[in-house]
């Protein structure tokens, strides 16, 4: 840091505002947040000033930033060989896939690698349509699967509507108990009727046409939804009942952010965790230190590909830098237990300091999540539970960027997802900042 210099930061903005078009945005209304470098758990601008990443970027620098062994791996695979085609074998892919496949068990016996998050769910749709001769995939309302083709028709939210051009997708509503679209009166009645309704879904779009079920494991960006009881595993059976391949996305949600390696691993029942037949993932495998992503295939999807050919591929699939990281940063979040320390954050720490702070604000309706991995649902009137405006969502994250927390915000929420490797210390110092800032909003409403 002692290098830094303002003037640097003026030219950053001043660069990005002249050049740079962002995702998801009218361009003229944005006033981007200029960051000059970082440290685990720390962000900082060029002023100097350091603030918290309570956001983790686009929640995926699970292991945090500049995590010395990651930028070493991906230093010396650069010595050695920058660029590979994929049609080649290379030693960093191949233990790259060895380390993923040890973390989500003896039912998959292959990953194929891709670029990012979406065209990982892209290709796991492929595969589920090929394997089963059928078109049609089913996916939440409440979901963001990508940015491409298939991907964003997939994605249940509003960005999927000016962008639907893809053939064969139909929606359902997964479960949320807090705003419930079965009137139901506890998680587990939320949980029997949306599994009814999932299934009337399935028979209503003709069950004999239908090639997956495609689900975030922990709903992310729609706010943290995490699954009540009995949900995955009712998903599991009727995709057994009725020959559908079921997809597992955990771009977000996978490698520590529950406190797990797999979102999915963390809802055991008394049969076992719940596996899926593919696993898409992304960003969280490597934080994010260079683009990659994959599907991580079961054995018996594998098989099928033995004979038949796999019509699809990318140039950059298994990039050596971006295996290289993946292998350095499995190898240190395994080291240093930072699985272990994401849990025991979420159970001992984020937990109780969030109940806290919503028993304290009015603003705060509900708190939900594990791990690293939490939202708060802010409302206007704790007993209609009317979501706040974006006028009050900006003010908040004007409160806490000022005082030196950097947010992640959807909609009517805040979520709270720092680094996997967040320390209880950090976790306090944010828990004060986040009561600060509630308290400055609800002061002015």
């Amino acid at each position: 840091m002692n290098d830094l210099n303002p003037a640097d930061g003026e030219l950053a903005y001043d660069l990005d505002r002249a050049h740079v078009f962002h995702s998801w945005s009218a361009q003229g209304a944005l006033t981007p947040f200029v960051i000059a470098g970082g440290a685990g758990s720390t962000v900082w601008d060029f002023d100097g000033t350091r603030y918290l990443d309570f956001s983790s970027q686009l929640v995926n620098t699970n292991i945090g930033h500049q995590h010395p062994a990651v930028v070493g791996a991906i230093k010396a695979q650069a010595d050695i060989l920058t660029t590979v085609a994929p049609a080649h074998a290379n030693l960093a892919r191949g233990e790259a896939a060895k380390r993923i496949l040890a973390r989500a068990g003896s039912s998959f016996g292959k990953v194929f690698f891709t670029n990012g998050g979406a065209d990982a769910n892209e290709n796991a749709i492929r595969m589920a349509r090929l394997t089963t001769g059928r078109d049609k995939v089913l996916s939440m309302y409440r979901s963001y699967h990508g940015n491409t083709g298939a991907a964003i028709v997939a994605t249940g939210d509003w960005r999927r509507v000016p962008n639907e051009f893809a053939r064969g997708h139909a929606h359902f509503f997964g479960p949320f108990a807090y705003r419930s679209e079965f009137w139901a009166d506890s998680p587990e009645q939320e949980s029997e009727r949306a599994l009814q309704h999932l299934e009337r879904v399935i028979q209503s779009e003709g069950q004999s046409g239908i090639a997956a079920i495609l689900i975030e494991t922990v709903p992310g960006t729609a706010g943290v939804l995490v699954p009540p009881p009995g949900y995955l595993r009712g998903v599991r059976r009727l995709a057994d009942k009725y020959g559908i391949v079921l997809i597992f996305d955990e771009v977000m949600c996978g490698f520590g952010r529950t406190g797990e390696w797999f979102a999915w691993q963390a809802f055991p029942d008394d049969d076992g965790p719940v596996v899926p037949d593919l696993i898409t993932f992304a960003k969280g495998v490597n934080s994010g230190y260079v683009p990659t992503g994959g599907v991580i295939i079961s054995e018996s999807i594998a098989n099928a590909f033995e004979t038949q050919v796999f019509p699809g591929g990318l140039t950059y699939s298994g990039h050596p830098l971006a295996m290289a990281s993946i292998v350095a940063a499995l190898d240190a979040m395994e080291d240093d237990g930072i699985i272990d320390n994401a849990r025991t954050i979420g159970t001992d720490h984020l937990a109780p300091g969030l109940a806290a702070l919503a028993a304290k604000h009015p603003l705060i309706g509900e708190v939900r999540g594990l791990g690293v991995f939490w939202a708060l649902d802010l409302v206007s009137d704790p007993e209609t539970r009317e979501p706040v405006s974006g006028v009050v969502i900006g003010q908040l994250k004007k409160e806490l960027l000022s005082r030196g927390l950097l947010p992640f915000s959807a909609d009517n929420r805040i979520h709270v997802v720092p680094p996997c490797i967040v320390t209880p210390e950090e976790v306090a110092t944010a828990l004060a900042i986040y009561d600060e800032a509630f308290t400055a909003v609800e002061a002015t409403l």
